[in-house]
């Protein structure tokens, strides 16, 4: 290793003579025993994996529970934690648990009794702090190795006497590592997020010594336990491994992790996969989940883990959430409850309990899951499995990976400039920006003569590990020396990637740093490099390849793990034997791919073009023919520049033709011939003057085709002409045209979106060209008397529901259905339940389709549903919109009737859906298995149980309460005010991401603009959208109006009372509000609105839309068939209301209120509401009760003054509007209020002077 821990860890020589210090020595390979010089028994296990094995193929295993609570009722004190041995210690040792394995043995051997008793087949020691940078809290780091060996025997003799008593019932001790009091992922100083006050390095040495007193005193299992940071338990599981080594044996281990709260993520920021992909290189016995969570919440995330992990799944929660004073109310049945239905589901192993349990509540668990078949291990395919904060995994049917390469000193003398100097933020951002360009893998290199390479590296990769939006990727570990990769694989916790190994030094080091990788948990790239130099021809890249893949897998490295890099060098460089190494390497690609089981391929994509460096436009088309053609052959990845690659069907032909030749070595003279060829693209000449219309010279059935593709409606009406006067020549009727030319496009256009080739954005546009050659085609038809209909696949009304008025998402799934050969019956918004099913009557439709937006929706659907089986209706349900969720619609809608009710999540899914429903052969059975999927449903959420909740006086009892001294702002401006809205202005102030999500495009703005595989979709959406932006502003198109008021406030209990005067004497109106009911953890409170809000404060209400005026140009744009500028128009409207809420709210913060008249934020800082205050809206988490509009509308008059009514549901119209209030307070936040107890619901209809029944439905989600 190379690094002198005992300087880092302190400078008391005495450490060197104290069993930690013998074992860093021993660690660092000097001679001496195997244990410690301590007068101990050793009682070393043999290997009992394949009995752990055997036992878990049969049944679950039961682990035991919580140490601490058993501890805590024997109301320890100082005296008893010292006893005898350190009565005269000079440190308080209250609380050190582990020491009573030393000072109290009784005590918890007596715990240990208890839990095998009631059934526990798995004991843990109690070791949990047994570290020395834990111990060195108590000034006892030289017990630690004790600590461990006596903590092992002590629980090795219980297991010993239980299994003597019952054989067939064998018990086995699980060692405990814990995670020590630091954390190697996280600093400490918020001032210096690259500072740590723990290395890697120091971790591992201090994990080897507690495993070697954990086996040696008879541990079978090595259990790494409570991981809050993955680089914590990597250090863990590379002092096992270290640790196996010396042994020359194994043992199995265990890993368990702590998903910290509801984010579902770990304290360092990793998802459970990500996890489990950053840890199983050890091969565990077992992995999962423990602590911080009770069991209902834990369960999701132990789902995930027994979906993507190939061992056993363990999972140990607490008795449910902490109560307001630490402990813990879950009973022993309310837990086993759970862990029940956990086996039942086949989600686990391994079963047991953390904090607050007990020997009953282990007891209950053993005995209801003693029946329950285990979970079976399952057979995951072999994928390079990488993670950052999240996973990402390459498999055969994975699309190429895209690797950053700007975050290299060596290919960026911009990005060296600022390493050199020292700009690590100025670094950052480029980093960042590789991300939301796109890279799923960031190449860091740090090879520079100037630069102290591995401080660099160390310092850059433990900054990038507090960016968590750069983090969430992988990490590409990029150096030719192998101790700068080192320092690298020591700063990440994800699953990096080496860049590289190689048998340069020969097979010696080869496999001692591939045998490191692993340790590291990495995986590698291997370079087609040997002792006889870089491979430069096809069989030397082969037999390289060959020969380094037999000697990995013959260590055990995985193949799915191995990236090969078979050099790309440069072409086009005027020496013949360079000619052919574009050839070589593809063809090397293809035979890796064959001959070479789940291994990948990659390299460095910028070295083909390296010839042609200065000529940007000629390097891409290398870049983009190459590509394509290694693609094609099995290429997996690539270090490339994004933004210098291009599309290989976009290429000017010429070009492309040339740049094949020299890719593909077609003749000797291609070199010469691009090198020509260059000048002109360089000087322009070869570059596109205009719209490239060469696709008209193709027959007019093709050039159909390609319009539908594309999306071009400028010659449809003529070409649509062209086709019917041709077929009427023929014989045949206008409908021929629908049925041949234009159905054959839209199958292509079809097959592409099916294939995600084609996105809903162009999907959309395709439909336009299709509406108007049928537009074209319908007078002409009507005339054809012989021939009706349209070849319909089926018919489907769709609708919004009574009281929405949202219909954007509708209005995509009616295109896209139409689009599919589907009979469209659209009703538009706000249809009343008797107009759907009367329309559904009249048009004889074959599905009904319901949409719905806000909450009430939820409860019309259900009675569309039960109106449906009262009156015999059939047809299937098809259930969308925002609110809606494949829960909800099995629990709460399909009960109601006895014909099909399906989800569907996304416009992709409706034609699948369609068809499967109206297939004589696949109807039965999809709507069987529909039916049997959502009873699975209703049953797992009958079988759970509800959020744990407190009665509202204990709710009220822990109210937010502000322990700073705070004096509001008086408003500058008191009172109502109304304004007509520039949208020049507020158009700068639009947030794009929802936009994007609105047409189907996953990805944040405006990283999803190069995106590899939406962005030309999303920028040519992004193109038309700021086209018609332009008009809606020069034009009017549309008219944006608000209103504001700004009032005296106070709270009582959860209501806001507004007054019209300073004294706080004449009430204006109640905002009637409600709490958060759920049980809160230690420390948090249980918030409402109202307690962000002091008795003398003040409170704005506000109301704004952008959406006036839009009904008269939607109807023309489909008047014109032209659905894409409608939605367009209805997305964009909805951008600027939202645009115009947030330009109000700058406005009232800095002016009319004031009380932040110094912000200065830009858009970006906006969206992310880095702002002081918040902007409440009705209907929303926080205040989920949508009648709260009714009052708002009414404080302010917003019909009057800004043009804005409800509908009898609370929705607003236009659609494009947004109201709610505002709070200045500077603590005050967002949360949600997910459940509330009958107690609230009775008083909060009280208040609001509402029927029980009336509020039942208004707050139904949340009851």
């Amino acid at each position: 290793m190379g690094m002198d821990f005992g300087a880092r860890l302190g400078n008391d020589q005495r450490r060197s003579q104290t069993p930690a210090g013998l074992w860093r020595r021993y660690f660092f390979g000097v001679p001496g025993p195997i244990s410690p010089p301590l007068a101990k028994t050793i009682m070393m296990q043999p290997d009992r994996s394949s009995e752990l094995s055997a036992l878990l193929a049969k049944r679950l295993l039961i682990l035991d529970g919580a140490m601490g609570t058993m501890i805590q009722r024997h109301g320890l004190q100082e005296g008893d934690y010292r006893g005898e041995r350190l009565k005269d210690h000079p440190h308080d040792l209250k609380g050190n648990n582990d020491l009573l394995v030393l000072t109290q043995p009784g005590i918890i051997a007596g715990i240990h009794r208890e839990y095998l008793e009631a059934g526990a087949d798995i004991l843990e020691t109690c070791t949990f702090n047994s570290t020395s940078v834990s111990q060195a809290d108590y000034n006892l780091t030289e017990l630690v190795y004790e600590l461990n060996f006596e903590g092992a025997r002590l629980a090795r003799e219980l297991c010993d006497e239980f299994t003597a008593a019952n054989p067939a019932k064998p018990r086995f001790v699980a060692g405990v590592l814990g995670p020590t009091s630091r954390t190697a992922s996280i600093s400490p100083d918020v001032n210096d997020p690259g500072y740590r006050n723990v290395t890697f390095d120091e971790l591992v040495a201090n994990y080897f010594e507690a495993i070697t007193g954990l086996v040696e005193g008879g541990a079978d299992i090595l259990l790494v336990e409570t991981v809050f940071d993955t680089l914590n338990a990597k250090a863990a599981l590379f002092a096992i491994e270290a640790f196996f080594e010396r042994a020359q044996r194994r043992w199995p281990v265990m890993i368990s992790g702590t998903i910290t709260d509801a984010s579902g993520r770990t304290l360092s920021g990793q998802t459970a996969e990500a996890f489990w992909n950053s840890l199983r290189h050890i091969q565990p016995l077992s992995f999962g989940l423990n602590c911080a969570l009770g069991a209902k919440e834990l369960r999701q995330y132990v789902e995930e883990l027994s979906r993507v992990c190939d061992c056993y799944v363990s999972a140990h929660p607490n008795a449910g959430l902490p109560n307001a004073f630490g402990g813990y109310d879950e009973t022993a049945d309310m837990l086993a409850d759970e862990i029940e239905s956990w086996a039942k589901s086949g989600i686990v192993n391994i079963v047991g309990g953390c904090c607050g349990t007990s020997p009953e509540h282990i007891q209950a668990i053993a005995e209801r899951v003693v029946a329950v078949d285990p979970r079976k291990v399952p057979k995951i395919e072999n994928k390079l499995r990488l993670s950052g904060l999240e996973p990402f995994n390459v498999g055969a049917d994975s699309l190429y990976v895209n690797v950053g390469e700007r975050t290299n000193v060596t290919g960026s003398k911009a990005f060296a400039r600022m390493i050199l100097e020292g700009r690590f933020d100025d670094a950052l951002a480029v980093a960042r920006q590789q991300v939301e360009n796109g890279a799923q893998v960031i190449d860091i290199n740090m090879d520079e003569a100037m630069l102290d390479s591995l401080a660099a590296m160390d310092r850059f990769l433990k900054l990038i590990a507090s960016e968590p939006d750069i983090s969430r990727v992988p990490i590409m570990i990029d150096s030719s020396k192998w101790e700068v990769i080192e320092a690298g694989l020591k700063c990440i916790q994800g699953k990096g990637i080496v860049n590289s190994i190689s048998m340069k030094e020969g097979e010696a080091k080869f496999i001692e740093h591939a045998r490191l990788a692993r340790r590291y948990g990495a995986a590698v790239i291997v370079m087609a490099f040997d002792e006889k130099g870089q491979a430069d021809t096809f069989a030397r890249k082969t037999e390289i390849s060959k020969r380094a893949y037999d000697l990995l897998l013959s260590i055990g490295f995985p193949a799915e793990d191995i990236i090969f890099d078979p050099n790309i060098f440069a072409i086009a460089t005027g020496i013949p034997e360079h000619d052919n190494y574009a050839v070589d390497f593809i063809e090397s690609v293809r035979w890796i791919k064959q001959h070479l089981p789940h291994a990948h391929i990659s390299g460095g994509v910028s070295n083909v073009s390296f010839s042609f460096r200065g000529n940007d436009a000629v390097r891409e088309a290398i870049h983009t023919v190459f590509l394509y053609h290694a693609i094609k052959a099995g290429m997996t990845m690539g270090i490339v520049n994004a933004g210098m690659l291009g599309i290989y069907d976009d290429l000017e032909p010429e070009l492309r033709e040339k740049v094949e030749d020299v890719v593909l070595n077609r003749n000797p003279n291609a070199g010469e011939a691009l090198v020509d060829f260059a000048q002109t693209v360089k000087e322009g000449k070869a570059k596109d003057t205009g719209p490239d219309l060469s696709w008209r010279e193709q027959s007019v059935e093709k050039r159909l085709e390609h319009a539908l593709i594309k999306g071009i409606t400028d010659f449809v009406v003529a070409d649509t002409e062209e086709v019917r006067a041709k077929l009427e020549a023929e014989g045949k009727p206008p409908l021929a045209v629908i049925e041949g030319p234009l159905m054959n496009g839209m199958n292509v256009v079809g097959d592409l979106f099916g294939a995600g080739k084609m996105f809903l954005p162009q999907v959309v546009k395709s439909a336009r060209v299709m509406k108007q050659a049928v537009a074209h085609l319908l007078p002409y038809i009507e005339a054809e008397k012989t021939r009706t209909g349209l070849g319909s696949k089926g018919k489907i009304l769709m609708a919004t529901v009574k009281g929405d008025v949202h219909d954007i998402g509708k209005n995509i799934v009616g295109v896209v259905l139409g689009c599919n050969g589907y009979d469209v019956v659209d009703l538009g918004v706000m249809v009343s339940c008797d107009n759907i099913l009367k329309a559904a009557l009249e048009h004889r439709v074959d599905i009904i389709g319901l949409s719905g937006l806000i909450t009430p929706s939820l409860e019309e659907m259900a009675h569309v549903a039960s109106e449906m089986q009262r009156l015999g209706m059939k047809q299937p349900l098809l259930i969308g919109g925002a609110t809606t969720s494949r829960a909800h619609t099995a629990i709460k809608i399909a009960p109601n009737t006895q014909g099909a009710v399906v989800y569907v999540p996304d416009a992709s899914r409706a034609v699948g859906v369609a068809t499967k429903l109206l297939s004589a052969d696949q109807r039965d059975g999809y709507m069987a298995e529909i039916v049997t999927e959502y009873e699975a449903v209703r049953a797992e959420h009958a079988s759970r149980k509800g959020a744990t909740l407190v009665t509202l006086e204990e709710a009220r009892a822990n109210r937010f309460t502000w322990n700073e001294a705070f004096v509001p702002t008086i408003p500058n401006q008191l009172g109502l005010q109304a304004l007509t809205l520039e949208l020049e202005d507020i158009a700068l102030l639009i947030d794009w991401s929802p936009f994007f999500q609105s047409w189907d495009l996953a990805g944040r703005y405006p990283a999803i603009l190069e995106n590899e595989t939406v962005g030309e979709t999303a920028r040519q959406l992004f193109a038309d959208a700021k086209a018609m932006l332009t008009k809606i502003v020069e034009e009017n198109w549309l008219t944006a109006r608000a209103v504001f008021g700004l009032y005296p406030a106070r709270s009582d209990n959860e209501d806001i009372v507004i007054y019209s005067d300073e004294e706080r004497s004449i009430e204006l109106t109640r905002w009637i509000g409600l709490r958060q009911q759920h049980k809160q953890p230690k420390g948090r409170f249980n918030v409402a609105l109202a307690d962000y809000v002091g008795e003398r404060d003040y409170v704005g209400a506000f109301a704004v839309t952008a959406g006036i005026g839009i009904d008269a140009r939607v109807a023309e744009f489909e008047a014109a068939h032209d659905d894409y500028s409608a939605i367009m128009l209805k997305s964009l409207a909805d951008r600027l209301a939202e645009a115009a809420a947030e330009w109000l709210h700058l406005r009232v913060r800095t002016h009319y209120w004031g009380y932040a008249s110094d912000e200065s934020l830009d858009n970006h800082a906006l969206i992310a509401e880095q702002y002081k205050g918040i902007r409440p809206a009705p209907g929303y988490p926080a205040c989920p009760d949508h009648t709260a509009k009714r009052e708002l509308f009414a404080l302010l008059d917003a019909p009057a003054n800004a043009g804005m009514e409800l509908t009898e549901s609370c929705a607003m119209t236009p659609a494009a509007s947004v109201s709610g209030f505002y709070i200045g307070h500077p603590a005050a936040a967002y949360f949600a209020i997910p459940k509330i107890g009958r107690d609230q619901l009775e008083d909060w209809a009280k208040r609001k002077g509402m029927s029980i029944k009336d509020a039942e439905y208004w707050l139904a989600p949340l009851l």
